[in-house]
This record gives C-alpha cells, sequence and structure tokens, in this order.
C-alpha cells in the first residue's frame, strides 16, 4: 500500500467513532495521526510501556494479551479491521495494563492523545462519540465475564461462530477465522486441544464443516438450540 496516498481523513469519517464530524475536524486529528505498518508478531506496545495515543486497525490483526505470573498468555481481545484499541489506557495516563502485538501483517492508524484532546475541548459531540466507544467497549467486556462464567466451552465457541451473522441471514452460511484456532482459544478461555474437540463434536452432529481456517455452518437454527436438553 502506497501510505502516500492514504486518505486519512476520508477513512476516518468511515468509522462509527468519527461519522458525522466535520471535515475540518477530521482533517485536524489527521494532522495528529500516524500510518504505522507492523510485520507479523511484531509488538505494537507492552504492558508498563506509556500510552499517548490509541489505534484503529486499517488491516491484518491485532491482539491484546495479558501473561500470566507462571507465563501463560491470554488473549483479551482480537482488533480487526475498522476497530480501535488503547482508548482507556489513553485517557488515564497510565501505562498500557496489556500488551499488543501484529498477528500478521498489519497497518494501524495511532492517533495521538493530544489530538484528541484538542477535539473534546473543542466539540462536545465528539466527546459523546468517544464515550460511546468506551462504553461499548465496557460493555463487551462484561459480556465475555458472563460467557466465560456461566456458559459452557460448546455454548463460547457457538457463540463466536455466529457473533457476526446477521440476524435471519441466508443458510448454510460460511465463517473464515482471521486468526489461528489457538488465537481463538485463548480468547475464548479454553486450550486449543479443547476448542478443536468442540469443533469436531459440532462437525459430527452435522451442525458445520471445517476445512482448516474455513468453518462452514450447516444449519444455524440448530447451532442456536444446541447442545439440546
Amino acid at each position: 500500500m502506497d501510505l502516500s496516498r492514504f486518505d486519512v481523513p476520508r477513512y476516518l469519517s468511515l468509522l462509527p467513532l468519527f461519522q458525522e464530524i466535520q471535515l475540518p475536524a477530521l482533517q485536524r486529528l489527521a494532522q495528529g495521526s500516524e500510518l504505522r505498518e507492523f510485520a507479523r508478531g511484531t509488538d505494537v506496545f507492552r504492558a508498563g510501556d506509556p500510552c499517548q495515543e490509541f489505534h484503529v486497525t486499517v488491516s491484518g490483526q491485532i491482539k491484546l494479551y495479558a501473561i500470566s505470573p507462571v507465563g501463560q498468555e491470554k488473549i483479551i481481545e482480537l482488533v480487526g479491521p475498522g476497530n480501535s484499541f488503547a482508548e482507556a489506557f489513553m485517557f488515564m495516563e497510565r501505562p498500557c495494563m496489556v500488551s499488543a502485538q501484529a498477528l500478521n501483517d498489519t497497518l494501524l492508524l495511532s492517533i495521538s492523545r493530544e489530538a484528541v484532546l484538542n477535539e473534546i475541548q473543542s466539540d462536545a459531540r465528539f466527546c459523546m462519540r468517544m464515550l460511546a466507544g468506551l462504553s461499548r467497549r465496557l460493555h463487551g467486556l462484561v459480556n465475555d465475564v458472563q460467557a466465560y462464567s456461566l456458559h459452557s466451552g460448546v455454548e463460547r465457541v457457538i457463540g463466536y461462530l455466529l457473533r457476526d451473522l446477521p440476524e435471519g441471514g441466508e443458510q448454510p452460511a460460511c465463517v473464515l477465522l482471521p486468526v489461528s484456532k489457538a488465537s481463538i482459544a485463548s480468547r475464548l478461555s479454553m486450550t486449543p486441544e479443547y476448542f478443536s474437540k468442540v469443533l469436531h463434536e459440532l462437525e459430527s452432529k452435522g451442525l458445520i464443516e471445517v476445512d482448516k481456517r474455513e468453518i462452514r455452518l450447516l444449519d444455524v437454527q440448530r447451532l442456536l438450540r444446541y447442545p439440546w436438553k
């Protein structure tokens, strides 16, 4: 990609966070932004680093993760194209509490804290959009905690497979896993072996077909009801 020809204001205008923001404000944000390329496996930041910006994934995939005292990695979130991360750390003026790493070759748009604060001070609507974005992130994390606490592993996998499926969508449907099965297993708080076991179980019931990272959902309505009581 020729980064010199990337239209940052136009790209920002397409994101839910910045929709309906006037062009002059988008141009000011663009001036406080930087496009950065990260090769697969490269750290964007590590836990303990200062945070003076937040990021939007333009292309590729970012994992936010933490390391336990015994050295075990836990993926907190997978951030795909069009989604942002690190806003809360930026506003708190505290070091990053998790690490971020590119799972494949990734292009990020990093927006400085100074540029964001300038717009918040001059436009209350922009402030409300930032608050709404943080609220959606918090709501998602609460849902995750509830899922890990109240739902079985099978229910978590099914929920993941159906998460982006439009209501009343056509059947069968196809899901392409954006990252490795091991990464998704970590995101769902299960081992890679158990994740594969659940996929095999669903496949043996005639609910899905698995072809590497491509998963074909053969009967969405039956999946929604599985496991049957």
